[in-house]
């Protein structure tokens, strides 16, 4: 009696493993790039002298308090640009902040020149009422 043998898994299914394994990858590849660009440009407005001079601003702002509660917290997904070049900059971004009352963004639009930065935008946007919160100091337009 002659005996038969049965080709491997492998063997049988290798023909659609394969495409679908590549593609996969690719995907997987592309979503990895994807989730590093957006950490990259996150870690690079979060640490930048524009976020966090607004971010201190609005926490310490007692009208924002008072709005949405404390604690107060800066969410992650960051809308907007900031540009270097030398001693010169720009910057244009909102960040999300949230409190137990509710949620707002805080708008910062402003430029660097010399080294020094000034605002032209600096307030909170509270998200129910759409009231704008004003932060910048008028004694210290340029920080």
């Amino acid at each position: 009696m002659e005996e038969i043998k049965q080709k491997s898994w492998l063997g049988r299914n290798w023909k659609w493993l394969l495409p679908v394994g590549g593609c996969l990858t690719i995907i997987i590849l592309g979503v990895l790039a994807i989730g590093g660009i957006f950490f990259g440009v996150s870690k690079l407005i979060t640490s930048s002298t524009p976020y966090n001079h607004a971010v201190e601003r609005a926490f310490e702002n007692q009208e924002v308090i008072r709005t949405l509660g404390e604690p107060l917290e800066a969410e992650l997904l960051i809308n907007g640009s900031i540009n270097y070049e030398n001693d010169d900059g720009q910057a244009n971004f909102k960040i999300p902040i949230s409190g137990p009352n509710g949620k707002a963004r805080i708008v910062v639009i402003g430029t660097k020149t010399y080294g020094v930065w000034s605002y032209e935008k600096l307030f909170v946007q509270i998200k129910e009422s759409r009231k704008e919160i004003n932060l910048i100091d008028k004694e210290q337009e340029g920080i």
